[in-house]
C-alpha cells in the first residue's frame, strides 16, 4: 500500500511538474523593441538594457531590433495601420498617437512616471485621440537643429566664426570662403531630412500652414528654396549631398563632417556625443547659434519618444518595459552618458562631456532650447506634417540635381501639398 501510495505520489508530482512547466512556456511573453539611433553606443547600451529587464523579468522576453532611420519612418506607419509591427518603438513621428498603448493602468507607479516626465508627456496626446491623463510612453528626448563648424578650418582660414546674429547666407558664405582657402571639400551642408530643412525656413519667415490647411511653399519659403539652389550652383551646398540618394530617402552627411570634409554641417543636438567620440582631438569643432533670418534666429525643435502601441498581445508587459525604460534611474544614465536632453525632469545631469568641444558644442545647445518657433512646434504635432517634410525632400532633391526648375518646383510641391489637404480632409 505503501509503495503504491509512494508512486501515485510520484506520479501526481511528475505530471504537476510537468503542468507548471508547460505553463510556465506557454506564459512566456515575447515583445519586440525597435529602435534607431546615429549614436551606435547608445543603441548597443539599448540592447544591454532590454537584456537587464528580461533578467529581472524571466517570463518576459524582448526582442531588440534596431533599423535606420529611414526603414523606421517609413515601414512603421504601414505596419501599425495593417495591425502589425513592433510592441514597443523608438520614435519621431507624433502622427502614431492612434496606435499608441495607455498603460497607466498597468504600470506599478503610474503617478510617480507621471510626474517625473511632467508636461512632456503631453508631447504624445493628441486631443481627440489619446485619454488626456493617458501615459503611453515617454519622450526619449528632445532635439534642436544647430549648425556644427570645424573650427581648425576656420582658424586655418583666419576667418572669424559666425556671431550669434548671423544670417544663413552670411554662415554659408563665410564657410565657402573657409573652404576655398582651406581646399575642404564641402563648404555646407545638412541632413537629407524635411526636418532639418526646415529651421531655416521659419527664420527666413515662412509659416508652413494657412487657415488650418498646408500652405507651402510660401514667398518667403520660395526665398530659401532659391538660395539653397544658388548654393548648390556655385559649389557652397554641393548637390551630391541631397542629390546622391533617391525620392523622399533620409540621409545623415555626419562621417563627413568627422572626416573633416565638411566645414559647415547643419544637425542637431543628438551628435555631440558621437562626435565627442569618433572626432576625438582630430580637429576642434562646436556649434553655433540658429541661422537668423527676417522673421528671426529659430532653432527647428524634434524629438523622439519610446512608446507602447495597444497592436500588442502582452500589454503588461510592455507597460512593465516603458516603465524601467522610462524610470529615473535609467533616465539620468542615458541623459548622462549619451548627453541627452531627456523628456524626464532628471535633476542637475553630470553631462560626460569628455572634450571641450563637447562641452561648447552642449551649451549652445541649452542655450537655444527657447529659440524654437512656436508655429514649428505645432507642425510637429500637426496630422500630415510627415508628408509635407517627405515632399520637400523629394522636390529638393529634383531641383537640386536638374530635374526641375525653380518654377516647376514651386507648382510640384503646391500641388503636392493640395494632394496632403485632401487627403486629409478626406480621412477626418
Amino acid at each position: 500500500m505503501k509503495t503504491y501510495l509512494s508512486g501515485a505520489f510520484a506520479l501526481a508530482l511528475a505530471t504537476v511538474s510537468f503542468a507548471w512547466s508547460s505553463v510556465a512556456m506557454a506564459e512566456t511573453q515575447t515583445i519586440t523593441f525597435l529602435f534607431t539611433d546615429d549614436d551606435q553606443a547608445y543603441v548597443e547600451r539599448m540592447e544591454a538594457l532590454s537584456k537587464e529587464f528580461e533578467t529581472a523579468h524571466p517570463d518576459i522576453k524582448v526582442n531588440f531590433v534596431s533599423s535606420g532611420y529611414d526603414a523606421v519612418a517609413k515601414q512603421l506607419p504601414v505596419q501599425l495601420a495593417i495591425g502589425e509591427g513592433p510592441d514597443v518603438a523608438k520614435i519621431t513621428d507624433w502622427q502614431l498617437a492612434p496606435y499608441y498603448l495607455d498603460m497607466r493602468p498597468l504600470m506599478k507607479d503610474p503617478d510617480g512616471f507621471a510626474k517625473l516626465h511632467g508636461d512632456s508627456l503631453n508631447t504624445l496626446r493628441f486631443p481627440g485621440v489619446n485619454d488626456p491623463n493617458s501615459i503611453n510612453g515617454y519622450v526619449a528626448s528632445q532635439t534642436f537643429n544647430l549648425p556644427f563648424v570645424n573650427k581648425t578650418l576656420f582658424e586655418q582660414a583666419s576667418e572669424p566664426l559666425p556671431k550669434p546674429t548671423a544670417t544663413l547666407k552670411d554662415i554659408v558664405e563665410a564657410s565657402a570662403r573657409v573652404a576655398k582657402a582651406t581646399g575642404a571639400q564641402i563648404p555646407f551642408t545638412m541632413d537629407r531630412s524635411g526636418h532639418r530643412f526646415s529651421g531655416a525656413a521659419f527664420s527666413y519667415g515662412s509659416n508652413y500652414v494657412k487657415d488650418g490647411k498646408f500652405s507651402f511653399p510660401d514667398d518667403a519659403a520660395k526665398h530659401y528654396i532659391t538660395d539653397l539652389y544658388n548654393w548648390t550652383k556655385d559649389g557652397s551646398f554641393p548637390k551630391e549631398m541631397w542629390g546622391a540618394a533617391g525620392g523622399t530617402q533620409y540621409k545623415n552627411m555626419g562621417d563627413e563632417f568627422v572626416n573633416g570634409n565638411v566645414v559647415t554641417y547643419l544637425a542637431g543636438n543628438w551628435m555631440v556625443n558621437p562626435f565627442q567620440k569618433k572626432i576625438g582631438d582630430a580637429f576642434d569643432w562646436t556649434a553655433i547659434s540658429a541661422p537668423c533670418g527676417d522673421a528671426g534666429c529659430y532653432a527647428m525643435p524634434g524629438g523622439t519618444a519610446i512608446v507602447g502601441f495597444k497592436r500588442t498581445k502582452y500589454p503588461q508587459a510592455v507597460a512593465s518595459f516603458i516603465e524601467f525604460l522610462g524610470s529615473e534611474k535609467v533616465q539620468r544614465e542615458i541623459a548622462e552618458n549619451y548627453v541627452i536632453l531627456t523628456g524626464a525632469d532628471i535633476k542637475d545631469p553630470q553631462y560626460k562631456l569628455e572634450s571641450k568641444n563637447a562641452k561648447e558644442a552642449m551649451a549652445v545647445f541649452l542655450a537655444s532650447r527657447n529659440s524654437a518657433p512656436k508655429a514649428a512646434r505645432d507642425l510637429e504635432r500637426l496630422k500630415g506634417s510627415s508628408a509635407i517634410y517627405q515632399l520637400i525632400v523629394q522636390r529638393m532633391s529634383q531641383l537640386i540635381v536638374g530635374e526641375l526648375s525653380l518654377d516647376d518646383t514651386f507648382k510640384a510641391m503646391s500641388a503636392d501639398v493640395d494632394k496632403v489637404n485632401v487627403a486629409l480632409a478626406a480621412n477626418k
